[in-house]
């Protein structure tokens, strides 16, 4: 039998040494103890170090690290090419009854974005003719109920088509998709939408049709700028069937940043051109077809969507999503070798354009 002093001596060591913080353990602080209080009030950075955007990080593997940009301070924007709902396209969404078909397989990334904006090529009308070819396009009005079904916030009405129908089916296009809450930009007017309480501002101009002069396109920004947060423009520009810009694109991209744009972006030339980081500000030369019945050709079925993450109001990132249109007008997002193929055609493009513009700039 123990000794009752012996035992009681090993309790008191026992006691000492939990007293003394011998393997002792600290609780974990509650929910709403002072230590979360004080770890809730540290505050982020105003503008984490992100620095210049280039050709390097636009075409990374990975940009899931935007995802960790804080949410109130980021704004997302989609846009896409050349949009064409007339002809093939408006006769076999007649023959469906089905006015989203063009935008079944891409509405889910269109409407991921704070805003998606589209270059409209088609006038939509009410008394639309059903037709297959020819070079006046239209659609059928209800076609901007699949525009609305898709995401889209914007419509760029600046294009060498937008007036097949004279300026009454311009202004009949803005009312119908101004009645599902869509916005159009046209003619140096600006548009603006407020993302997060930042002010974006939209301005387009053709230069297909007749040239638009440097002056324009300066006021235009000049006017814009004081009250915007962010001034986007769209140009419809270039030679059709081309995978570089003309010195005429290079000429007004350069003046529309010089002036004050953040974002210049292009179409018309119907093939996928390069991309230029100017003063750190990018150039999107074309986004190449979206929608569009052009099936005679690869590159005519080729294009690419942007996706813009704003962070206050510098462009942090910009990620490019291949596309092959389908069945004379629906589009189908590109997955591995076939989205890479398509990349890489555009990095190499781009880094071309940049050395080609190194050399012209050297004395």
């Amino acid at each position: 039998m123990k000794k009752p002093g012996l035992l009681i001596g090993l309790m008191l060591l026992v006691f000492l040494a939990w007293g003394l913080g011998i393997k002792r353990t600290e609780p974990r602080p509650k929910t709403g103890s002072r230590q979360e209080t004080l770890a809730a009030k540290i505050k982020l950075p105003e503008s984490p170090s992100l620095g210049p955007l280039d050709l390097n990080r636009i075409f990374q593997e990975d940009h899931s690290w935007t995802a960790t940009l804080p949410a109130e301070r980021k704004r997302t924007l989609i846009i896409t090419g050349d949009v064409m709902l007339g002809r093939t396209v408006n006769r076999l969404v007649i023959q469906k009854q089905n006015f989203s078909w063009p935008w079944e397989k891409v509405a889910p990334f269109l409407q991921s974005a704070d805003l998606t904006l589209v270059n409209l090529e088609s006038p939509l009308l009410a008394a639309c003719p059903v037709i297959s070819g020819g070079f006046k396009f239209c659609g059928d009005a209800r076609q901007a109920e699949g525009l609305a079904a898709a995401g889209i916030d914007i419509a760029g009405l600046s294009n060498n088509h937008a007036g097949n129908f004279g300026e009454a089916g311009i202004k009949e296009t803005a009312e119908v998709l101004a009645a599902k809450d869509i916005l159009t930009v046209r003619d140096n007017k600006p548009t603006f939408r407020k993302i997060n309480n930042l002010l974006f501002t939209f301005l387009a101009y053709d230069d297909t049709i007749a040239s638009v002069s440097a002056e324009r396109v300066r006021e235009g920004i000049a006017a814009a700028r004081p009250d915007a947060g962010v001034v986007i423009i769209l140009f419809h520009w270039g030679r059709e069937y081309t995978d570089q810009p003309d010195s005429r694109q290079i000429k007004l991209a350069h003046l529309a940043i010089d002036a004050g744009a953040d974002l210049v972006a292009g179409s018309h030339p119907h093939w996928i051109q390069s991309l230029e980081v100017y003063r750190g500000k990018l150039i999107v030369y074309s986004l190449g077809n979206f929608i569009f019945d052009q099936e005679w050709s690869l590159p005519t079925k080729q294009g690419i969507a942007g996706r813009f993450t704003f962070y206050q109001q510098q462009l942090a990132d910009a990620q490019f999503y291949p596309l092959i249109i389908e069945n004379y007008g629906q589009p189908r997002f590109l997955q591995g070798g076939e989205r890479r193929v398509i990349l890489d055609s555009l990095a190499s493009k781009s880094a071309k354009l940049a050395e080609d513009m190194n050399t012209f700039d050297k004395p």
